[in-house]
């Protein structure tokens, strides 16, 4: 569903504003905006994202000793070898590359759940929902990805809401990276690792477009380095 984007202005006044609540510092006055005035915006598509999801739930299972053939078995199973990325698939087959970097997944996975309205909030104080795995596909019983889609019901937040809170996870980036550079405590339960994390989802999550804005990106291709 491609709608018009909210005023970008008056969304990164709300950003800014819950940054100063919870005492964090600003970015400077030059911050770009995430869009631009007249800009549309829509969301994956609800499978896509729901691909994502399983995906990055069956990399966790294998940072915590999933074997590999099962791995390989189920992805064969729910027809999502194609949306493993090629450094996960090392990983799942071979356990190449950052184990720790696979485990901060955790938090993607949670904001795209939220995307889908399967956890009820994506409070930057507040750590991952510990019920979450409860409303993931059931690997280990062998559920495969499409008895897991029309068991939870995925009922998507609008798009405007999810781009409302990637430019807050935007600004939330940056002062946190400030913060940990400085030595200075977060104002939660929440690293900087993991508003990253969060982050990085919403910005594959949400297409944005217009004049300025490329195709949307992979999930490799995310750039989270402004």
């Amino acid at each position: 569903m491609l709608v018009p984007a909210p005023d970008p202005r008056a969304v990164r006044e709300a950003s800014l504003e819950e940054l100063t609540q919870l005492g964090l510092p600003l970015p400077p006055s030059q911050f770009p905006l995430v869009w631009e005035p007249g800009d549309e915006i829509e969301l994956r598509p609800l499978r896509e994202i729901e691909a994502r999801i399983a995906v990055l739930h069956l990399i966790l299972a294998r940072c915590f000793g999933m074997p590999p053939q099962a791995a390989m078995s189920w992805l064969l199973n729910s027809h999502l070898v194609e949306m493993v990325t090629p450094p996960e698939w090392e990983f799942v087959m071979g356990g190449k590359g950052d184990h720790r970097s696979f485990v901060l997944h955790h938090d993607a996975l949670f904001s795209l759940c939220w995307v889908l309205g399967l956890t009820k909030q994506l409070d930057p104080t507040v750590p991952v929902d510990e019920h979450l795995v409860e409303r993931m596909p059931n690997i280990a019983a062998g559920e495969s990805f499409a008895h897991w889609r029309s068991r939870i019901l995925a009922a998507p937040q609008h798009p405007a809401d999810v781009a409302a809170l990637l430019d807050l996870h935007y600004c939330l980036d940056w002062a946190y990276l400030e913060l940990e550079e400085a030595g200075r405590p977060v104002p939660g339960l929440v690293d900087a690792n993991a508003i990253g994390q969060r982050r990085w989802a919403l910005e594959w999550a949400v297409m944005l477009r217009g004049p300025y804005h490329d195709e949307p990106p992979g999930w490799e291709e995310v750039d989270l380095s402004t």
